[in-house]
């Protein structure tokens, strides 16, 4: 298994990125800033997909597709969206011409220049927005409530495993409503789905909010976000859905006749996460030894390893363990016997414990003379000997204790990491020393925010939604403020 990772106090950056890499979730590419995500990794992103694609389809939105390409002339059609993402476009202009000097088969010359440059999307608006015009034509079209799996191409400079990558994969939600009020309620309602996702299947706890002025969804009226914390100190924004009002609609000229037979505009929403989850999930519950993986997204939720020595010790232990296997997959618990030769147990079991798979039972000539198999906890790394005939129940309810023992862990850690604070000069020395989220009153202006950010690298990360709204002075300004903010250096 090689060396074992840089531990998180001594380089928590270093620790991350050393991780995704040996417990096989991605790696770097030969293209820059791209990533190629490994069938592990996948494998946990493809849970995270099933169950969020539930949760929408239960809502009452379908799945569909767009074009990955979109004309230069849709972007700037809505000005604060192209505005907003004008640097991170990746642009084409050219496609190829045959018959190259060089023996390439790739000549780029004038002739063969676009007619019309394209985007690689960075997000879909503008050409969902273009095709929903032919969508909608009356009241009765209404709601359209659509979502596409896709890949996006941000053509970002500093790149990190699932982090930031300048491809990454994602769900963008796109929905066009009769009234202001349903689109609201419906950016709202998708706030509330990537919170109960964040909180039940990645047991990660997420503080619910609107996103200020300066750091809205471009084209965006109103931004609700989900905000996590990790194990460093440091923020990470997991979800948003926007409530886009009429912007796109109008840009795209997008009406339908109301019930009264008179023209409106519709109302619009969008709303995703992305690949990015991966790292909120590494970051929030992993420790020294590797990942720890909430059992619900875990792709192996239980390893058996046998001790043998000898085929004869082997065939023993695996007629023993048949009939458990069976019995777990029937429940729905996904199971592993690894009885490869080529690997000693010590060797597995550092495997499973850096791939951080819940329960890991090991089963040797003791175990069966005992009827019992010992097992371990990937959560505290607790060992116990257990009954075989208790040992279905044991892993049940494992699987859920594991799971709320790593939420309840992550829940105290972000507990002891919201301060409160009244002056600018105990912010500063909190954000610095302490790091986490710190509440504090702010004048609402993106000057003193922009202030706050270039002094200290803190942003306000959201104005969180169920707070007591409470009198105050900004902590930099000494302006009135009617409610408390959270900051925090983020990623």
């Amino acid at each position: 298994m090689g060396k074992k990772l840089t531990s998180r106090s001594d380089d928590y950056s270093k620790w991350y990125n050393e991780l995704v890499v040996k417990a096989d979730l991605a790696e770097n590419s030969g293209v820059r800033g791209c990533m190629v995500i490994k069938p592990y990794g996948f494998a946990i992103w493809e849970k995270m997909q099933a169950q969020l694609d539930k949760m929408f389809k239960e809502t009452g939105h379908e799945n569909a597709y767009f074009p990955l390409f979109i004309p230069k002339s849709y972007l700037s059609k809505e000005a604060s969206h192209v505005e907003g993402f004008a640097k991170e476009c990746a642009v084409v202009t050219h496609y190829r011409l045959k018959n190259a000097e060089d023996g390439s088969g790739i000549v780029v010359d004038e002739d063969a220049k676009l007619e019309e440059e394209l985007i690689v999307r960075p997000t879909s608006e503008t050409i969902i927005w273009d095709t929903y015009r032919r969508w909608i034509q009356s009241y009765r079209d209404l709601p359209l409530l659509i979502n596409q799996w896709a890949n996006v191409v941000r053509w970002e400079m500093r790149t990190r495993l699932f982090l930031r990558t300048a491809e990454f994969l994602w769900q963008e939600g796109h929905t066009a409503h009769a009234t202001r009020q349903e689109a609201i309620e419906e950016a709202e309602q998708m706030m509330h789905i990537y919170a109960e996702f964040a909180e039940e299947h990645m047991a990660v706890p997420v503080i619910k909010g609107t996103k200020t002025e300066s750091e809205r969804f471009a084209g965006a009226i109103e931004t609700y976000c989900i905000e996590a914390l990790m194990q460093d100190g440091k923020a990470l924004q997991a979800g948003t859905s926007h409530f886009l009002g009429q912007n796109f609609a109008k840009a795209f000229d997008v009406k339908f006749a109301n019930k009264e037979g008179k023209q409106e505009y519709v109302w619009a929403t969008s709303w995703g996460v992305s690949t990015r989850l991966m790292g909120a999930l590494v970051m929030t519950h992993s420790d020294d030894n590797g990942l720890v993986l909430p059992p619900k997204l875990a792709p192996i939720q239980v390893v058996i390893i046998p001790i043998y020595k000898g085929l004869e010790q082997l065939e023993a232990i695996s007629k023993k363990v048949e009939p458990l296997v069976k019995e777990l997959r029937s429940k729905g618990i996904s199971v592993k016997f690894d009885k490869r030769d080529t690997h000693k147990p010590g060797f597995k079991f550092n495997e499973y414990e850096l791939k951080g798979v819940p329960v890991r039972l090991a089963i040797g000539q003791r175990d069966l003379e005992n009827d019992t198999y010992e097992v371990a906890r990937r959560d505290t790394l607790q060992k116990e000997s257990v009954k075989s005939e208790e040992i279905i129940n044991k892993i049940e309810s494992l699987m859920d204790e594991i799971q709320e023992n790593i939420y309840k862990k992550a829940f105290d850690y972000r507990k002891h990491h919201i301060s409160k604070v009244d002056s600018y000069d105990e912010f500063k020395r909190i954000i610095e020393e302490k790091g986490g989220f710190v509440s504090a009153h702010w004048d609402g202006t993106i000057t003193t925010e922009d202030k706050i950010k270039e002094e200290t690298k803190a942003t306000i990360r959201c104005i969180p939604l169920d707070v007591e709204k409470e009198e105050g002075k900004c902590m930099v300004t000494g302006k009135p403020s009617t409610q408390r903010v959270l900051f925090a250096k983020a990623y």
